[in-house]
């Protein structure tokens, strides 16, 4: 798998007249290599990946993760550096773009510390972005990367139902987001074991729950808190973060109730969202843009009064953000094979009601890997 994608890469380099690329995106460097590493920049230790058109593949790694390396990376050679010892990961990089013409990289993912140094080693007319290339390539999944989508899909199920059995009067929220983050990570032990050899990947879920409640409910990215739900109150769950299973990513959320709807008025709102969800999802298929989607969206909420939303969705894969996006000016053509977060979403001052799925383009429509109710009696507790 990994030694197709590098041959293919390789190809897209030389069309582009690229001579060498060094890539510094994690995801990217895990989807051509199969290595992955937790600290990365976080601690100032910079992971370059060294691509040769016609020659070598090198990754460039701190010694404290070299032992990770050696066991996952797919590359011809890894050079390991120490923490204040001699040029650190500057010593193979002159090396790398000496007799290069053309060096790709990834302007919005390269560390600006790599930056800086590069810029003394190569002139900037010389560098040329690489990141079109790896958008492109990796818009369509392959099979492998469909089934780990559809098994991202039943973690995400599982921290759904989790979560919803969880919400009620008088819990505090982070009692829902351990609850989530239990059940899906058994879950992905549970298909790891059985489907997967990679005994290094780990099951446990990460990333702050993303819910809100109550009077909280309009911010968006709100984490689980020591906030007390009540019932009457609406509860939001959002597993955009931790759904993220053998590095796979998917999009999923929904709006619940406890016990009943105490502001009748909140039932509109989200009855809009849902049908601008099932607006989107009737646009959702082979040969349409990406943002004529967003479009049969946007027109079901402005229709109801609301204003102008956020966008309809995103791609995602082994990264949170992918291309194309749902949203007004990305004329990519939908493809089979894609994958995308789709949501139905409407705000106002006092609530905001949000519906979100994943599905996979298909030959004739869609695909749903996401699976949970969203009619009104499914979603009062």
């Amino acid at each position: 798998m990994f030694a197709g994608r590098m041959t293919s890469f390789r190809t897209h380099m030389k069309e582009a007249g690229i001579d060498v690329a060094l890539i510094t995106d994690d995801d990217n460097v895990y989807y051509l290599t199969g290595y992955y590493d937790y600290l990365h920049m976080e601690f100032g230790r910079p992971t370059i990946l060294v691509v040769h058109r016609s020659g070598e593949s090198l990754l460039i790694t701190p010694t404290i993760d070299l032992n990770t390396a050696l066991s996952a990376a797919h590359v011809d050679r890894i050079a390991a550096w120490n923490d204040g010892m001699g040029e650190e990961w500057r010593l193979e990089l002159p090396k790398a773009v000496k007799t290069a013409k053309r060096v790709g990289i990834e302007p919005d993912h390269i560390p600006p510390v790599v930056r800086t140094y590069l810029d003394t080693l190569v002139p900037g007319e010389n560098l040329v972005s690489a990141t079109p290339i790896l958008a492109e390539m990796r818009m369509i999944k392959s099979a492998q990367e469909l089934q780990l989508a559809r098994h991202a899909g039943q973690v995400a199920s599982a921290m759904m139902d989790a979560g919803r059995n969880a919400i009620a009067d008088g819990v505090p929220e982070f009692e829902v987001a351990l609850a989530t983050s239990r059940a899906g990570t058994r879950k992905a032990a549970e298909l790891l074991v059985a489907h997967y050899d990679d005994a290094d990947m780990s099951p446990n879920t990460h990333f702050l729950q993303i819910m809100a409640s109550g009077d909280t409910i309009t911010k968006t990215h709100h984490r689980a808190s020591t906030r007390i739900m009540k019932r009457g109150e609406p509860v939001f769950l959002c597993f955009c973060g931790m759904t993220n299973f053998h590095r796979f990513k998917l999009g999923f959320d929904r709006t619940f109730w406890i016990g009943e709807m105490a502001d009748k008025q909140q039932e509109h709102i989200y009855e809009v969202a849902v049908a601008s969800q099932a607006a989107a999802l009737a646009e959702l298929r082979p040969g349409v843009t990406a943002e004529s989607v967003h479009a049969a969206y946007a027109e079901v909420i402005q229709g109801a009064g609301f204003e102008y939303p956020f966008r309809c969705g995103r791609a995602t894969g082994y990264s949170f953000l992918e291309k194309p996006q749902l949203v007004t000016g990305d004329t990519t053509v939908l493809q089979p094979g894609m994958v995308f977060a789709v949501d139905g979403s409407v705000s106002v001052d006092t609530f905001r009601a949000q519906v979100g799925d994943s599905f996979i383009i298909t030959e004739d429509g869609w695909e749903a890997i996401t699976e949970h109710p969203k009619s009104l009696d499914a979603v009062i507790l």
